[in-house]
């Protein structure tokens, strides 16, 4: 199953390695082999105790051949190899600790769990926070495979899974507790290893770079609003709706909760596509500010970090639900706890196309470009999602 990324060897560049004593139970000689025709090229990267990764300067041919088509070939399940592609860390900190092995063991799977080979994945922000080691207490051990979302095929089943078979295309979000105990194994590498009941399969009309995008943010949005007990007949403003979670709550709480009014906010870029995906109300934040408008809202959704403010914006007895910053009260913050039955349950609005999946128009960003995808995410200017593809 090994895939050649093709490239001129004129756009190699060799970064500096970085070596860490954390590291040392994965430091080996290897390469990064790039072969065939005239135009590829092997490189030797490192030196034995050092760390391997694709070079950053493997860019413009393979973002633009990704870009061209999401449309994955079909996956052959075939014999596993013990040995896989990955992005990891062995120490918290900026993209620069992220390194690619290409000689790391692919995760055993437990009897509750199937082995999925990766064909994509998505980054979240939290990918980031765990990566700066904000919840470090809490984390797995180092070296940690990042990544939640993923979207590909079965190739192995544990002795106890009943749903799922060698072959099947399935999603979902790896990890049933976001900042607890996190898997180690996640879903930036060639295999991830992921408990039956976390996954759903893929909908039959998504191919796997917008099924990738979906499972970690849907699930985030639906959860939210039945915490705040929304439903038919209420009204919502939604922070930051067009990013990853703000631009399915706008659709989830129109489609699927019948919201009877719809506001959110963007810059002035993004006004004519929070109407596209279902907003009454369309706010540049830019220039108003929401609360000192004269409308109110039983729901503020807030998806930025502005929870004080948004207390402002809600009627009597509303509610606020908060995915980052400080909370003010009556606002509540929640961390949600993946659910493979959440995707099922949404799987129909999404064959139906009553809710799309938004992936960011810059990606998909090729499995060589994971620390640019990781540094576009950390800018919270994309749109939709950012989604990593293909992967090895």
């Amino acid at each position: 199953m090994e895939t050649i990324l093709t490239t001129t060897a004129s756009k190699l560049t060799i970064f500096h390695s970085i070596s860490s004593t954390k590291l040392n139970s994965f430091s080996r000689k290897f390469s990064v082999g790039f072969s065939g025709n005239k135009n590829r090229k092997k490189v030797t990267t490192l030196k034995q105790g050092s760390f391997s990764y694709l070079p950053l300067g493997v860019q413009a041919s393979a973002s633009q051949a990704a870009a061209s088509s999401t449309e994955a070939e079909p996956t052959k399940v075939g014999t596993v190899p013990s040995e896989m592609k990955a992005w990891l860390y062995g120490e918290y900190g900026g993209v620069d600790v992220l390194k690619f092995d290409e000689k790391v063991t692919v995760p055993q799977v437990k009897e509750d769990q199937v082995l999925i080979k990766v064909v994509a994945a998505a980054l979240n922000p939290v990918d980031g926070k765990r990566r700066q080691g904000k919840f470090k207490a809490t984390d797995s051990p180092l070296p940690t495979v990042p990544g939640y979302d993923v979207a590909g095929v079965v190739v192995k089943v544990g002795t106890q899974v009943k749903e799922f078979k060698e072959g099947d295309e399935v999603y979902g979000d790896i990890n049933e507790k976001a900042l607890e105990g996190p898997k180690q194994f996640g879903s930036l590498a060639e295999y991830t290893a992921v408990e039956e009941r976390l996954l759903a399969p893929k909908p039959k009309n998504l191919d796997f770079v917008q099924a990738a995008g979906l499972p970690l943010a849907i699930e985030t949005a639906y959860e939210g609003l039945e915490r705040t007990g929304f439903s038919a007949g209420k009204s919502i403003l939604v922070l930051n709706g067009s990013g990853g979670v703000g631009s399915l709550v706008i659709q989830l709480a129109k489609q699927v909760f019948g919201a009877s009014r719809v506001a959110a906010t963007s810059s002035t870029r993004n006004l004519e596509f929070l109407k596209s995906l279902g907003a009454d109300l369309a706010i540049d934040y830019t220039k108003d500010n929401f609360e000192d408008l004269p409308e109110k809202f039983d729901v503020v959704y807030d998806a930025i970090g502005q929870c004080d403010r948004a207390v402002k914006a809600i009627k009597e007895g509303g509610t606020v639900v908060a995915l980052t910053g400080a909370v003010t009260p009556p606002g509540f913050r929640f961390v949600v706890t993946s659910n493979g039955e959440v995707l099922k349950k949404l799987n129909p609005y999404l064959e139906s196309g009553k809710v799309k999946p938004i992936i960011d128009p810059k990606g998909p960003f090729p499995f060589s470009q994971v620390v640019e995808a990781f540094s576009y995410i950390e800018t919270n200017k994309a749109t939709g999602k950012v989604v990593i593809h293909p992967i090895p």
